[in-house]
């Protein structure tokens, strides 16, 4: 069911309403086949990409939407509704074009922004490694500087679009300790740059992870973004926005299982009356409404706060957590609602329910957003 949202524009509102127009037409209808058959959906991202849906809270004179977080997260809330999958890579890929746009010479923001933005280019986010998924600082792929630019040598892991992605924002050692390391705009295909197999994965089936080899790619000075050393700030910065984002797509896919559950309720009979009818079942559907209003509340509060040029941080660990959070407990209980067949793949419930297991664990561990909450207040 569309969501009673409270936006703050009627542009914003004529923005949702393209948004559902599009993501039921070009999402939804795709969604269980390409999952179902681990198959990429080629084109969909340009179709985005030409709606101006893969860069809206960036400047419009970049090619930009100009739209404030707070709308962002709710037009990427809708798509995750339809195809989780779709709404994470975007998320990852507005994730990307971050550190250019904050951190980039003007230079730089001119010459890559219009495409990244327009979707012209599809981005990764190159941050994890094997043995350096939550501990950051402990990365190992190594940046060396030469005349030419940064021959980057490691493994990378854990990437979203990994292999079709057209560039990674990528962080590499060029020192030691936590201020050894910097952030490049690294190109997407180089014949020294290869990628492993794609994880066979519980969900999010059509869009790929994967592992990244490079071998002593060089890349030129000006894919350098910020200073030498800069890297590790630029990541965590990013990642209090990516946050918000994997809480919106979190928020989207409870809200389907909300909707499906709903609709399964009021058609499904028992003992002559239909399931939602029956008080146990009834108060199980609130729960679940309830969960998805909260997690779409707490993404809110923080996105304004970010728009409004306030500290964030701590209120982008609470939405991920109790988003995510909200998001396993509430497919969990759909694939309840729908009793044995809610463990068939003939309903998608139990997609989701596998969908929603990573949301607890990527742009870091609800364990991790713990110690951020929990460290703030110590402080």
């Amino acid at each position: 069911m569309a969501v009673d949202r409270l936006l703050p524009t009627e542009e914003a509102e004529d923005l949702l309403d393209l948004t559902r127009a599009i993501a039921d037409r070009e999402l939804a209808p795709r969604a269980a086949g390409h999952e179902r058959d681990e198959t990429y959906p080629e084109g969909l991202f340009a179709t985005l990409g030409r709606a101006g849906l893969l860069g809206l809270p960036y400047p419009e004179e970049y090619g930009g939407g100009g739209q404030p977080y707070e709308v962002y997260l709710q037009v990427l809330e809708e798509l995750a509704a339809r195809w989780a999958a779709v709404a994470v890579a975007a998320s990852v890929h507005t994730l990307a074009c971050y550190p250019v746009d904050t951190y980039g010479t003007e230079e730089q923001r001119a010459t890559w922004l219009p495409r990244l933005l327009g979707g012209e280019l599809v981005g990764g986010y190159s941050l994890s490694e094997p043995h350096a998924g939550s501990d950051a600082a402990a990365l190992t792929c190594k940046a060396v500087k030469h005349e030419d630019g940064y021959a980057i040598t490691g493994t990378k892991a854990w990437i979203t679009h990994g292999g079709r992605a057209d560039f990674y924002t990528l962080f590499a050692r060029t020192g030691e300790g936590s201020r050894g390391i910097s952030c490049f705009l690294a190109p997407g295909r180089h014949e020294l740059l290869t990628f492993g197999k794609p994880e066979q994965k519980m969900g999010l089936h059509a869009i790929p992870t994967t592992t990244a080899h490079w071998d002593g790619a060089v890349v030129s000075p000006d894919r350098l973004v910020g200073a030498e050393g800069q890297g590790l700030s630029i990541a965590f910065s990013a990642l209090d926005s990516g946050r918000l984002g994997i809480a919106a797509c979190a928020t989207g896919l409870a809200q389907a299982a909300l909707d499906a559950a709903v609709d399964y309720a009021n058609e499904r009979t028992t003992f002559g009356r239909r399931i939602v009818d029956h008080q146990g079942l009834g108060f199980l559907l609130a729960d679940m409404a309830a969960a998805v209003d909260s997690a779409r509340a707490t993404y809110l509060d923080a996105a304004r706060r970010r728009d409004a040029g306030r500290p964030y941080s701590r209120q982008a660990s609470v939405a991920k957590l109790v988003a995510t959070d909200a998001a396993m407990k509430v497919t969990t209980d759909a694939v309840q609602v729908f009793g044995g067949a809610g463990y068939t793949r003939e309903f998608p419930v139990e997609r989701y329910m596998r969908e929603a297991k990573i949301m607890q664990i990527f742009e870091g561990t609800n364990q991790i957003q713990r110690l951020v909450i929990s460290r703030t207040l110590a402080r």
